[in-house]
């Protein structure tokens, strides 16, 4: 199975975002003709304000980025994991960091709110407090793509190894994780952490991350980029540097079979009191 992830700089303009994905998920298409495709997390709107993020948000199913991947899907006929978009709640006055995945035929049949919360203290002293506007999810989900199983997390869920292996009990033979990691954390941790999920659960780890730049508030942050593909032994098979851009490569689910056999940890695991 051929994939392809879009590294973004989403800002505060949802209609740019919108034209900058659909440009890039085209592009990609043309390109590379993958049968996956991944976006980074909150690729609709990045930055702003509370009012500004419940603002831009969409109630699920539709809106314009739900739409927009939709239509790309059912088009080009490809598997499009939309990183995750902003979800208006049905109650409450806290949004959801939200995935959904679209089939070739442009049908809904993953949809997968982010767990864990960002609320950190940055080396630098910045604070992070991603629970006051988001509401967090309480669902493990995975879903079918071609042969495989596919599971799914956001961003700072890859801190979290129980619910990778949570994702792996479920059948997880890859693992997406949209993200937008901080320049600060993600120079120091970003691949790190991505090799050790996927040495762990011994499935692909994909991650496709937002770069560059983005206003929270009047504050000016940066994020990290370096959108990666980790196989089932650790190895980074494609990775991304700087900039807006496409990383592609071909997974093969023999790997994660054989790897799973030379080293069976599911099997050796022990349950502690």
């Amino acid at each position: 199975m051929k994939i392809s992830l879009i590294q973004m700089n989403s800002v505060s303009d949802k209609a740019a975002n919108i034209a900058v994905a659909t440009k890039l998920v085209g592009q990609a298409i043309a390109e590379e003709r993958p049968d996956w495709i991944c976006l980074p997390e909150c690729f609709d709107f990045l930055g702003g304000d509370r009012a500004a993020k419940m603002a831009a948000a969409e109630a699920l199913p539709g809106g314009p980025a739900y739409a927009a991947m939709q239509t790309l899907a059912r088009k080009h006929q490809v598997y499009i994991h939309a990183g995750s978009l902003l979800e208006k709640p049905g109650t409450g006055d806290r949004i959801h960091n939200t995935t959904v995945v679209f089939d070739r035929t442009g049908a809904e049949i993953a949809r997968y709110r982010k767990i864990h919360m960002f609320d950190i203290t940055a080396p630098d002293g910045t604070k992070y407090n991603e629970s006051a506007a988001f509401a967090p999810g309480s669902t493990i989900v995975t879903y079918p793509c071609e042969d495989m199983i596919i599971g799914c997390s956001i961003c700072y869920d890859i801190r979290f190894p129980d619910l990778f292996q949570a994702l792996a009990a479920k059948g997880a033979e890859m693992i997406a994780l949209p993200a937008a990691f901080t320049m600060q954390t993600g120079k120091d941790h970003w691949e790190v952490l991505c090799r050790a999920r996927a040495i762990e659960t011994q499935a692909y780890v994909c991650a496709p991350a937002q770069t560059g730049a983005h206003f929270a508030g009047k504050e000016l942050r940066q994020t990290y980029g370096h959108s990666l593909i980790a196989d089932p032994w650790g190895h980074v098979i494609a990775k991304a540097s700087d900039g807006i851009g496409i990383v592609s490569t071909r997974i093969d689910r023999a790997l994660v079979k054989k790897v799973r056999a030379q080293i069976p940890v599911a099997q050796h695991k022990v349950q502690f009191d």
